[in-house]
């Protein structure tokens, strides 16, 4: 892996929404880099900024209310915040794309789905209607849609919801993107989909050669997927690791809270028997934050200091990022 030229580096980058109770910050000065060919994980509660994160990359913030006031999104160090609103349309699904959590609402429900893989290869690769219809074919054949040619002139509420996230994956990857953003492709899926979508998207990116970003609240799908996982909690990065460091060793009270709830699997001969632990508390609101650390109220290791003043993102060792006062903060 090349770590000397990331792919796509976020910079510094904060997010802020204006609403009628006030104005609330989404994203607080986020930075991470993305190398080729690499998956990295996010990872956090409801509410912790992934997707806002993966919507400002794709400049998809609705402004209003939203509106990025700080920082830099480089791809090959070119800064997607200073193009053209033309010039960005390029950007989408020709350079970077994305999946989205919930196909049904993606998804035009007047178009079919052959239809609407086929408009992306009229905009960006400027073919005819037959060439683009039989290419979105082809498409629906590469990510194991069953008799791809019928599947495309299905409406989407005609497919089953695995195969609405797979019609999703194949507009995703049409024109092969460098970097794929992955926002919880997986979340209405019943398991054994799950895994299917998820071995689809690894295959394809190895076929591709794509960076993956990776965003989900399931830490299981993070630790069989990502070399290297980001942990946020109220728009702000945590901790930052190699998943097999992350894993093996979590620095951040909130990091261990959140594999300490993960249900496990008790054979029937075994004796032992363990509540299910939970992180107390809930996300507090962008509204109302506390000075400090942003966890302190629910953290089980709090100190005076944790109220006081809100630690910085260091690095504790060699790429390993942690905010904690626990941790070499001075």
């Amino acid at each position: 892996m090349n770590t000397t030229n990331p792919i796509l580096q976020v910079k510094d980058l904060s997010v802020v929404f204006h609403t009628f109770e006030g104005s609330v910050q989404a994203l607080d000065h986020v930075s991470f880099d993305l190398e080729p060919g690499e998956t990295l994980g996010i990872v956090g509660e409801s509410g912790c900024g992934k997707s806002v994160t993966s919507l400002s990359i794709l400049r998809l913030i609705a402004s209003p209310p939203g509106q990025i006031t700080n920082g830099e999104i480089l791809l090959w160090n070119k800064d997607l915040l200073k193009l053209s609103a033309p010039k960005m349309r390029t950007i989408r699904g020709e350079k970077i794309s994305m999946i989205f959590q919930e196909p049904m609402t993606s998804l035009s429900p007047v178009f079919t789905v052959g239809e609407q893989i086929a408009e992306v290869f009229r905009q960006h690769r400027q073919m005819g209607r037959k060439a683009a219809i039989q290419k979105s074919v082809d498409m629906l054949d590469k990510v194991n849609i069953p008799d791809p040619a019928k599947a495309s002139r299905y409406y989407p509420h005609e497919m089953s919801g695995g195969m609405r996230q797979r019609a999703m994956i194949a507009m995703a990857l049409a024109c092969e993107p460098e970097v794929l953003i992955a926002d919880e492709p997986t979340t209405a899926l019943d398991v054994t989909i799950q895994a299917q979508v998820i071995d689809l998207i690894k295959q394809l990116q190895r076929d591709m050669g794509m960076s993956v970003i990776f965003i989900t609240h399931d830490l299981g799908v993070v630790a069989h997927t990502a070399n290297r996982v980001i942990v946020m909690y109220v728009g702000r990065i945590l901790e930052q690791a190699l998943a097999a460091d992350l894993f093996s060793a979590p620095l951040h009270p909130y990091t261990r809270g959140l594999m300490e709830s993960i249900p496990r699997v008790i054979g029937r001969a075994s004796k032992e028997k363990r509540k299910l632990r939970e992180i107390k508390g809930v996300v507090p609101s962008l509204l109302d934050l506390k000075p400090g650390c942003k966890f302190s109220e629910r953290c089980p290791e709090v100190m005076d200091i944790c109220r006081q003043k809100e630690p910085e993102l260091i690095a504790v060792d060699k790429g390993r990022l942690c905010r904690c006062w626990l941790h070499g903060q001075r």
